[in-house]
């Protein structure tokens, strides 16, 4: 801080508090509560998980069951839920605490006086009554008066929704939230922690935009489709109940049944795949603050980005200062030293030209800090060796207030730099001193500049940019690079990085003047967009939203803030402003943009993941029902709750969770995502469906007909006995059988080898084949251990029936894939 700007701060708190006030103060209580939050927290973790909607339904079917003596069944058809529970929190726990430690290097810092220094200190430091000093780009993070500022102009629209800057004077308040846009101020920290008007906004400003992938609206869908049909099957068990055809405690246990096709396991898979997604990408250099940003990353057609601080790393040099009108350069660089010594807010140019040109610090009567919105900066200089006023900014915004606006030499020598990729700025100045604002208090150029020369300078380029574009383009995502600099610049730049050089280039006074149709088809068409306003970034990517383009922006200031929260995802550079660090989806770390495409590839895997998860899921779900439908018709019931539960964990709850880990990148070409997800399951659930069915009468009727060749006793009793016994055995044999087909649709799921090919591609992971021989293994010993049989609600079966079965599921192995690779249904049914 320069001793100028200290002294600004009144006398009484120029120091700020000492280490042993602050010490005080904490110790009362008076300290800023400021926890990081990268995700949901433990207790939303574990509420989202243990207590939803389907969850909640099948606790108070367990509660039912145990009240009307069913006690095993309660406790199984509970515990297989609580288990794949328990695995999903325990994932994403641990994800969550990895992403926690992570995250400190993103959390916006802030900058105090204490004893008369500038300390920068974590937010969870600050004490009530210490003195704060906020610059462009700072978040504000605790509520208090200003002390002192010339100017400040402030972003409430994370408090207000409003984008609409808010100047902000001596007295006025600040609120946590909010961002500082021009300008510098000290203010009081008045109120801090939960007493904050916006307390955890630092956090939850990324939650203030919630933007559902479609994937989400996918799995959405499908369990509002699949509850449809929970509940009509539900309705047929209320009217069996009503006219006493079953009883109550069948009742509670069909109802289990029911509920449990509704794929809730759909949620946690993709809540864990989320997690495990966001674990394996920050070790790549990209930190997820909103658990879909990885996978929505997998859905961009657009890519927008920033050229400064994205293409480029926001560092510059001066190469050149090129007087006009044959000016002294020595003279010109003295003028240009103490211009940039004037001010009292700096960015990367004024850097870069304070670097080259030493300058004195001078009187300044008036200000007028760098914006993009305006895109120049101004002092009114009232100094015995400099007096005047002197304005720096755009060449085209300058030009009209010249006093020679059609300057031929000018225009040539912009012309001729900005081909070269090099940024170029003009410097003039009137000798009279006026306003530098008008009657509403917004900037203006004053008329009649006379122009100094043009100030080159060169922006460093990211050497990993243009690998990471290329990647990009070969996985057909467009690009719009969108910048406020000059667009011949932006051309010359975005061409060295390897954009193609047949680009089309449009500047934000072209737009200013179209209308909304010319404005739509100019964001559809042009690649480069140069002297754009942060309003115009936003109004454009919500064009290309509107015309069904799914969008990310990547951007650094505080001036992509505005289109960073109205893109589909929002990236922001670490060392970007705090402002784009809040609102961002993923913050790339240490500003690795070539984390970028590793981050696109898990998108890919977390939706192939999910592919095959849907796969599974809806497969059994299809068949299930089937059965249900197909069997009430006979007046049974295809399964007990307990068989379901181990026909769920065995089928889809375990090896969904594998499936996520174990997912590969890439797309399947030639066919639409919906297309591939029911050309897979509904031969799948129907062969099951028809094959399941014979299963069953045949096992039913062949052990009715063996119990009644037996003498026995023909009374009620023993009769109900021997149907008991029937439904058990058909029950038994149905269970194994969708068991031994769920477990093979795992391999047909990511086909190991040739055989295997029938609506999926051949992928070659052998690990598939161990995970469904385990899964058989477990089953088998589940069948084969008296107790554990016993507590399944299972049977033996003889050796010939155990046989049958078998020979079944490889009669079926053959059907379902003739049916896939035939395409069967589709020709039948007439899809193509």
């Amino acid at each position: 801080m320069q001793p100028q700007q200290l002294a600004q701060v009144p006398a009484l708190t120029s120091q700020g508090l000492s280490e042993d006030e602050v010490a005080a103060r904490r110790a009362q209580g008076l300290g800023n509560t400021m926890p990081v939050k990268t995700s949901r927290s433990y207790v939303q973790i574990a509420r989202e998980n243990i207590f939803n909607p389907i969850n909640n339904l099948l606790y108070t079917l367990g509660i039912a069951l145990a009240l009307l003596g069913k006690i095993s069944d309660a406790l199984i058809s509970v515990g297989v839920v609580s288990l794949n529970v328990t695995v999903s929190v325990i994932q994403e726990v641990r994800a969550k605490r990895t992403l926690d430690r992570i995250a400190v290097l993103t959390r916006p810092s802030t900058t105090v006086i204490r004893s008369g220094k500038e300390r920068s200190v974590d937010p969870g430091d600050i004490v009530m009554g210490d003195i704060l000093l906020v610059r462009p780009g700072d978040q504000i993070v605790v509520d208090g008066p200003v002390l002192s500022t010339n100017r400040l102009d402030v972003d409430e629209s994370l408090l207000t929704g409003e984008s609409n800057l808010i100047e902000k004077r001596p007295g006025d308040h600040l609120y946590s939230g909010s961002f500082c846009v021009n300008g510098s101020a000290y203010y009081q920290a008045e109120k801090v922690g939960t007493q904050s008007v916006a307390y955890g906004l630092t956090a939850g400003a990324r939650a203030f935009r919630r933007i559902y992938t479609p994937l989400q609206r996918e799995i959405g869908l499908i369990i509002r489709i699949i509850l449809l049909v929970a509940i009509f099957l539900e309705f047929l068990m209320a009217l069996s109940t009503l006219s006493n055809t079953i009883t109550i405690v069948e009742f509670v246990q069909r109802s289990v049944v029911i509920t449990g096709i509704v794929p809730n396991g759909l949620l946690l898979a993709i809540t864990v795949a989320y997690s495990l997604g966001a674990l394996r990408i920050v070790g790549k250099g990209a930190l997820v603050q909103q658990a879909n940003a990885i996978e929505s990353l997998s859905n961009v057609d657009v890519l927008c980005m920033d050229k400064t601080g994205t293409l480029t790393t926001n560092a510059l040099k001066l190469t050149a200062v090129l007087p006009l009108h044959e000016k002294d350069e020595a003279e010109l660089r003295r003028l240009l030293g103490d211009f940039v010594a004037s001010g009292t807010t700096g960015n990367a140019t004024s850097k870069a030209i304070g670097a080259a040109c030493p300058g004195q610090r001078r009187h300044v009567k008036e200000e007028i800090p760098f914006s993009s919105v305006h895109k120049w900066s101004g002092v009114a200089l009232d100094d015995e060796a400099m007096r005047g006023i002197y304005i720096l900014g755009a060449v085209e915004i300058l030009q009209p207030a010249l006093s020679s606006p059609e300057d031929e030499q000018l225009h040539l020598k912009v012309q001729e730099e900005s081909a070269k990729g090099l940024r170029v700025l003009l410097f003039a100045a009137v000798p009279e001193l006026e306003p530098l604002r008008d009657d509403d208090d917004k900037p203006r150029l004053p008329n009649g500049l006379v122009a100094l020369g043009l100030v080159i300078l060169r922006d460093e380029l990211r050497p990993e940019a243009r690998e990471t574009l290329e990647r990009f383009t070969q996985a057909g995502i467009q690009f719009k690079v969108i910048s406020g600099d000059n667009p011949q610049t932006v051309a010359a730049l975005a061409k060295q990085v390897g954009l193609s050089g047949n680009i089309n280039i449009i500047s934000g006074l072209e737009l200013a003047g179209m209308e909304p149709a010319q404005f739509a088809q100019a964001a559809e068409e042009a690649t480069i967009f140069g002297r754009i306003t942060p309003q115009q970034k936003e109004q454009l990517v919500q064009v290309l939203r509107e015309r069904g383009h799914y969008v990310a922006m990547i951007g650094d200031g505080v001036n992509d803030v505005l289109s960073l929260k109205k893109a589909n995802l929002g990236i922001a550079m670490q060392s970007g402003s705090q402002a784009t660090r809040s609102v961002a989806d993923i913050v790339l770390l240490k500003d690795t943009f070539s984390s970028l495409p590793p981050a696109f590839l898990e998108g890919q895997r977390i939706r192939n993941g999910m592919q095959n998860i849907f796969q599974l899921f809806l497969a059994r779900i299809l068949a299930v029902a089937i059965l249900i439908i197909e069997i009430l018709v006979i007046g049974e019931f295809p399964f007990a709750a307990k068989q379901v539960s181990v026909l769920t964990f065995l089928t889809v709850g375990t090896p969904a969770l594998l499936l996520a880990l174990w997912a590969y990148p890439g797309t399947t070409e030639g066919t639409s995502k919906w297309h591939a997800l029911w050309r897979f399951v509904l031969p799948a659930s129907l062969t099951i469906g028809i094959m399941g069915l014979f299963v069953y009468i045949g096992e039913y009727f062949v052990t009715e007909l063996i119990r009644f060749a037996t003498p026995v006793s023909q009374n009620t009793q023993e009769a109900q006995h021997v149907e008991a016994v029937a439904r058990m055995a058909a029950q038994t044999a149905l269970t194994t059988f969708t068991v031994l087909c769920g477990i093979i649709l795992i391999i047909f799921v990511e086909p190991p080898s040739k055989f295997w090919v029938g609506s999926n591609p051949l992928r070659g992971d052998r690990r598939i084949v161990l995970l469904a021989l385990t899964m058989f293994i477990t089953y088998v010993i589940l069948l084969f251990i008296p107790p554990l049989r016993t507590l399944f609600n299972l049977t033996v079966l003889g050796f010939y029936d155990y046989l049958l079965i078998g020979l079944l599921v490889v009669v079926w192995v053959f059907v379902v894939r003739w049916t896939w690779r035939a395409r069967f249904l589709e020709r039948l049914l007439a899809i193509k």
